[in-house]
């Protein structure tokens, strides 16, 4: 048995978190993590179909939640690559993630004040809130190239989503506690409440993910450090930065073809996490929508958060085995399976089991597509392709839950609708496929010393 003071070291070395400065980078998905479980996956979701669409019919209120995430995704699909570009220019990567951040903080926590039949409030504050967590996500991300070395990333990248489990899982698990049992808590509870007492411990959880995530993002905004500014050869230190962000933008168009194996990344990824993010976004309003409980249904959000910790981790050990790309061929398997087995859904213990197979391969999919992609970008612009990477990611956000929409208002319910995903994780796994990872790495780093050729 190991002991002594090399033993944490070893241990947070494998892990991923071994400076100071990755580990304060990876507290930020801690800290976003707690939107993504109470507002995106597990309370909002419920929330807003059984309060502010309670006007509306289950299906009728499925479809508002999948257009409301559909507008937020297209919201930052639009700005993601110009601020940054901006971002990459002005070297203000961590001014806009903290711009992003209080946007979402500002409208999560508004999210109090919302009552019965208030659809258009929530919608709004939803979309804000979503705005805000995926912007600040696409700063934060360009980060990860600038602190972790090459073979570093797939560990660090994991290393995030694993404590963003942790983060998201405890405030959750915080918010059923007194959501379930609000008398333990001093909250109202019995019959003869008004519908403001009624709704009070589910709008005191929206409140309480605004305060954690403000809180949490402090590390990152004080021990991770803002990329050094690179000026390319064309570009004066006073320059527009619109100008040199469209400029720039057009340039990384055309030399798209000089980094077509990321290209071909984000692509595949655009695909199957359409799929990933239709399972994580519409889980809640498929369940409630099939009987589920709304405790069992945030018991099951929490089976997800928890399972996915150690999984998280294990996907990074894997891709030191397999590499990152067989690594998530892996997990998109597993997601086919879990369209497959969530058709024939009928009880509160399937949609456990259901819960326990998203746990296992959620987390390690997605940080895993994050590395490979920084791996395979140079970092003098990884704001901007991170901005593009945002893009992909979001128009993934946009056509799964719209497709999803759809289906259920042609069949009338979510059961079809669910077995329409697999072909996002088919078609996005065979895209992968034809990405060769060795030469999307050396066109980066060739790049990478260009500039700094020009620069000296």
């Amino acid at each position: 048995m190991v002991t002594g003071p090399s033993s944490p070291n070893r241990f947070l070395t494998a892990i991923g978190l071994h400076r100071p400065e990755l580990r304060a980078w990876a507290m930020y998905d801690w800290a976003v993590s707690s939107m993504q479980t109470v507002i995106s996956t597990a309370v909002f979701p419920i929330y807003f179909l059984k309060v502010a669409a309670v006007d509306l019919s289950p299906a009728q209120g499925t479809q508002a939640l999948g257009v409301a995430n559909t507008v937020a995704a297209l919201f930052i699909a639009v700005l993601a690559p110009i601020l940054g570009a901006i971002a990459d220019f002005k070297a203000a990567k961590k001014r806009f993630l903290v711009g992003f951040m209080l946007l979402g903080v500002t409208a999560t926590s508004l999210m109090f004040l919302i009552q019965h039949g208030q659809l258009l409030l929530a919608s709004i504050l939803f979309v804000l809130s979503m705005a805000g967590a995926s912007g600040s996500m696409t700063f934060y991300e360009s980060l990860l190239p600038h602190i972790a070395t090459e073979d570093e990333m797939d560990r660090v990248s994991t290393a995030g989503y694993a404590l963003g489990y942790i983060g998201g899982g405890l405030l959750l698990a915080l918010n059923l506690a007194w959501i379930s049992n609000p008398a333990a808590f001093g909250l109202p509870s019995g019959d003869g409440l008004t519908r403001a007492q009624a709704t009070l411990p589910s709008r005191l959880a929206f409140l309480s993910v605004g305060v954690w995530w403000l809180l949490f993002s402090i590390p990152v905004l004080r021990r991770v450090p803002e990329p050094p500014r690179t000026i390319e050869s064309d570009e004066g230190s006073t320059a527009n930065p619109l100008t040199v962000a469209f400029s720039r933008l057009g340039e990384t168009l055309r030399e798209l073809r000089s980094y077509k194996q990321a290209a071909l990344a984000m692509l595949a990824f655009t695909i199957y996490n359409d799929g990933i993010q239709t399972i994580v976004k519409m889980a809640t309003a498929f369940g409630a929508e099939i009987g589920i409980g709304q405790s069992d249904l945030i018991t099951a959000i929490l089976l997800v958060q928890f399972i996915g910790i150690p999984f998280a981790f294990g996907f990074g050990a894997l891709a030191g085995k397999l590499g990152a790309k067989r690594s998530i061929f892996l997990g998109l398997t597993v997601y086919a399976g879990i369209c497959i087995f969530a058709y024939g859904i009928t009880s509160t213990r399937e949609f456990y089991i259901l819960a326990c197979l998203v746990g296992l391969v959620q987390g390690g999919t997605q940080a895993l597509s994050r590395s490979l992609f920084a791996n395979m970008i140079p970092k003098h612009k990884s704001g901007e392709f991170f901005g593009f990477y945002s893009v992909f990611e979001k128009f993934g956000g946009i056509f799964g839950p719209l497709v999803f929409a759809i289906a259920v208002g042609q069949g009338g319910s979510s059961r079809v609708a669910i077995l329409w995903v697999i072909g996002f994780f088919v078609v996005g796994g065979i895209l992968l496929a034809f990405v060769n990872v060795p030469e999307g790495e050396r066109a980066a780093r060739a790049a990478d010393a260009d500039v700094r050729r020009v620069q000296s």
